[in-house]
């Protein structure tokens, strides 16, 4: 099989079913904005990153706190209540376990970064504190490679919080690896600054009855393309992921999600919700432009499959743009349900109405009725800090829309 075999609308192999992985950037073609994986992506705005002129000029800076671990500068290691951090090398055995690079920016990055930091939550450990991971990029004008490694170890159970910020432009892999009966919540902030282009795939191994929470919230950042890859190893694995974004003008905040079913017996349950806000003067550079890719595949193994995926997206000005696709492939029909679901509008005049009906006024219930529209997502956070301070970001996002 080769990387120019036929796809469907999900990236998904007609003849094999297999989605085509490698860790070699070579193994790639550069894509061509036809191909369907990209066509929403700006290639002008990659900064080369899908096509190999992008080298590396700088580095990410990783700090990992909380839990009794900390350990951020090369070979160093950190141990304490149940977590071992790490900095390793290239020739690491364990990297790459979580899954394969699928595109070519995913490659490209694999072959380029220089160290990685894997966070191993020991086995048996319960961890009650949050493990907060904290990913500075480059710097405005530098480039940087990163590769991140979260491995909970049978019957653990944590909370990682994978916050990144800064500027530049960064390609990077993160692999979670949830193994067997082991509860794993993740929560990844992008809080880039407005310079920032960030190409991230994320590779997510779930095993025998394994639990897995991700949130994703996509903020701040010149351009955020997150690939967030799911695959079963064993029965029983149990997935939700949850998702946020708020695209202000001139931002491109894209989601491309695959879910994997290939094992009996294991559920997913997909929710994103994005709110775009554009620049008025209607300059189309100046769009705000936000994607959803939502792929979920059920192969002929995986009896017994219970999955649900939505997206809904709130425009709240002129010049902006929403694309949401779903994608729904099932090869068996044993299986407890699947389903999807995609809506993208503007405020809903009925409940502004009811609103303004009761005495509020109509900026204020604007804000009510976004609240609510991101409060389902906000209260599943289990971090109340940071729960907080997404919450603090969306009013932010909203004074600033005049909302």
């Amino acid at each position: 099989m080769t990387a120019t075999d036929k796809t469907t609308d999900s990236g998904v192999v007609v003849n094999k079913g297999e989605l085509f992985t490698s860790f070699d950037v070579n193994a790639f073609e550069v894509p061509a904005q036809r191909e369907e994986a990209w066509r929403f992506t700006p290639f002008r705005r990659l900064r080369g990153l899908h096509d190999g002129t992008a080298v590396a000029t700088g580095q990410t800076t990783v700090e990992v706190t909380g839990a009794g671990s900390e350990a951020s500068g090369p070979n160093q290691t950190g141990a304490g209540s149940g977590v071992r951090v790490e900095t390793v090398g290239r020739d690491d055995k364990r990297l790459g376990a979580g899954g394969v690079p699928f595109d070519r920016v995913a490659a490209q990055a694999y072959s380029s970064f220089t160290q990685a930091t894997v966070v191993t939550v020991e086995k048996n450990a319960q961890v009650d504190e949050p493990i907060t991971v904290t990913v500075t990029g480059p710097g405005q004008g530098e480039t940087a490679f990163s590769h991140i490694q979260i491995h909970a170890e049978p019957f653990s159970k944590a909370t990682v919080v994978l916050d990144q910020r800064g500027g530049g432009t960064i390609g990077e892999n993160v692999e979670f690896i949830v193994d067997d009966s082991a509860h794993l919540t993740v929560v990844n902030v992008h809080d880039w600054d407005d310079d920032a282009v960030h190409v991230t795939a994320h590779h997510v191994s779930v095993g025998r009855d394994a639990v897995l929470r991700h949130f994703a919230v996509s903020l701040g950042g010149d351009l955020v393309r997150l690939s967030p890859r799911v695959q079963y190893t064993a029965p029983g694995g149990d997935v939700e992921m949850w998702g946020l974004y708020f695209a202000d003008g001139g931002q491109h905040l894209e989601q491309r999600l695959l879910v994997d079913h290939s094992a009996p017996n294991c559920r997913s349950l997909v929710t994103y919700k994005g709110a775009l806000q554009g620049d008025p003067s209607g300059d189309k550079r100046k769009e705000a432009h936000t994607v959803w890719i939502g792929d979920v595949l059920i192969r002929p193994s995986a009896e017994g499959t219970d999955t649900y995926e939505l997206n809904r997206n709130l425009v709240l000005t002129d010049n902006a743009r929403a694309d949401s696709v779903p994608n729904l492939e099932i090869e068996t029909g044993e299986i407890v349900g699947a389903g999807h679901a995609s809506a993208t509008g503007r405020f809903d005049d009925e409940q502004l109405f009811y609103l303004q009906a009761r005495g509020i006024p109509e900026e204020q219930a604007r804000r009510l009725v976004v609240r609510g529209f991101f409060g389902e997502v906000l209260a599943k956070i289990p971090v109340p800090d940071v729960r907080e301070r997404l919450e603090a970001a969306v009013e932010a996002e909203l004074e600033a829309a005049g909302a």
